[in-house]
């Protein structure tokens, strides 16, 4: 029992990755907002020197799994989602919940032709998402990384995102 523990804890651990420009360990992890803005789900977090399409299929399966948990349906949903999520396999993921994305084209791909179409004007509300993360980064424990656990990191992002709530939920 006791060597499972130590393993649990060094994996956790070794998820984070240092980054020698900011002289701190770095960690992604994806966060899934409704339309105003509020925190509903994260994934979990992976090495900061991964981009966002990283194990994509785990991490959307984690963000929807929380959702189902608080049982909030995911047929017929929107998700905004910039150009660093145009991938076939994000777009499957979501299909595969009956969510339906609205993904910016990637210019690194080309002038591919493409059977999916971006709603300009659904996408323009992607700011609150914008503005979610920038909420996120004001917490200074969830920008730098001064813990060495998954868990820890993990419990002071859902800190962050209850002072969010209360935020909102204070000045309606």
């Amino acid at each position: 029992m006791y060597n499972a523990n130590l393993k649990a804890s060094v994996a956790a651990f070794l998820e984070f990755y240092y980054d020698t420009n900011l002289k701190a360990a770095a960690a992604n992890s994806l966060y899934l907002t409704d339309r105003q803005g509020l925190p509903l789900s994260m994934s979990e977090p992976v090495a900061g020197n991964h981009n966002d399409l990283y194990k994509i299929e785990t991490s959307t399966n984690e963000l929807f799994e929380v959702l189902e948990e608080a049982n909030i349906t995911t047929e017929g949903l929107f998700i905004n989602a910039d150009a660093g999520f145009d991938a076939e396999s994000f777009r499957q993921a979501c299909q595969q919940k009956g969510i339906v994305t609205n993904v910016a084209i990637n210019k690194r791909y080309g002038n591919q032709t493409r059977e999916h179409i971006l709603d300009e004007e659904l996408y323009r509300e992607r700011y609150s998402v914008e503005r979610t993360n920038a909420w996120m980064d004001s917490f200074r424990s969830v920008l730098n990384r001064f813990d060495t656990t998954t868990s820890s990191w993990k419990g002071f992002n859902f800190l962050a995102f209850i002072v969010i709530g209360l935020r909102k939920f204070s000045q309606s």
